[in-house]
């Protein structure tokens, strides 16, 4: 099947004037931006005027080799000059130098189209990735590639390698299913785990031991938001939604047969390493 077979199955005109657009980028991290919920934005503004001459865009972004993963449709509602002072810039926005040039703005209504495959079709963009935008074509559109298990987020690449949104994190406890190897790998070690701020850069770093070893503490960062942790609490009872800001990673994992206090006593050496004490969110 490829791509205009299964959006006419939805029902929906392919006679409309429609492109598709692959994010990524060297210079900016659309993945990123993206997990921020910042990419509608940025997605938004162009330099050239590469929406004007459409009715509607399928958003995708970059994914493995030349695939592309689907987030999106929207409708082309219009466009104007981008200026600063009117238009609602998001709140710590990473891009600011980017909006001191002319840029155009396009108005883009979000619509409905294979809304439940959003983060879960898989198409293949084929030789032309480095073309972020083409026009969808009947005769020779993408192939799918694969529609990943509901509830999926992605590969579990490593621990070291372990970067996760909280709405990431948060998916991922609650679909155990689609993200077993998640499971199976996050509780079979005991560790110590570090959580960045992206609002101010501020960092927590905490200790996971016991039967289910890193995924059991982070659980509760999943449905509490603060784990209990007292400056992370101060912090959300401020701002009730910064905990959508946080990263989590992992620093070091531990074998489960040490003793809590062994566990504490390697968390205890990473807060003196980075200071997090003292410049940090930990309270002690």
């Amino acid at each position: 099947m490829n791509l205009s077979e299964l959006i006419a199955m939805r029902g929906f005109d392919l006679s409309k004037k429609i492109k598709l657009v692959r994010h990524q980028d060297q210079n900016y991290d659309t993945q990123h931006l993206y997990k921020l919920k910042m990419l509608d934005f940025y997605q938004s503004l162009q330099s050239n005027d590469v929406f004007g001459n459409c009715e509607y865009i399928l958003s995708f972004l970059g994914y493995e080799g030349t695939k592309a993963i689907y987030i999106g449709a929207y409708k082309v509602d219009g466009k104007s000059s981008f200026d600063s002072k009117v238009s609602q810039v998001p709140i710590y926005y990473p891009y600011m130098e980017i909006l001191n040039q002319p840029l155009i703005q396009y108005q883009l209504k979000k619509i409905s189209l294979l809304d439940d495959l959003i983060d879960r079709l898989v198409i293949e963009w084929g030789s032309g990735a480095r073309s972020w935008y083409q026009w969808l074509m009947k005769e020779d559109s993408k192939s799918v590639v694969e529609i990943l298990p509901e509830g999926y987020v992605k590969d579990f690449p490593g621990f070291d390698d372990v970067l996760l949104t909280f709405n990431e994190l948060h998916t991922i406890i609650n679909n155990p299913n689609s993200n077993r190897i998640w499971h199976s790998m996050l509780s079979s070690v005991a560790g110590v785990y570090l959580i960045t701020d992206f609002t101010d850069g501020n960092q927590y770093v905490g200790s996971a031991s016991g039967k289910n070893g890193i995924l059991g503490r982070w659980k509760d960062y999943s449905t509490s938001f603060h784990g209990g942790n007292a400056k992370l609490v101060s912090l959300l009872q401020l701002e009730p939604d910064r905990y959508r800001r946080f990263q989590y990673s992992i620093l070091r994992t531990l074998p489960k047969t040490l003793t809590k206090s062994e566990v504490v006593a390697y968390e205890q050496k990473y807060k003196q390493k980075l200071g997090t004490r003292a410049f940090g969110l930990n309270g002690n």
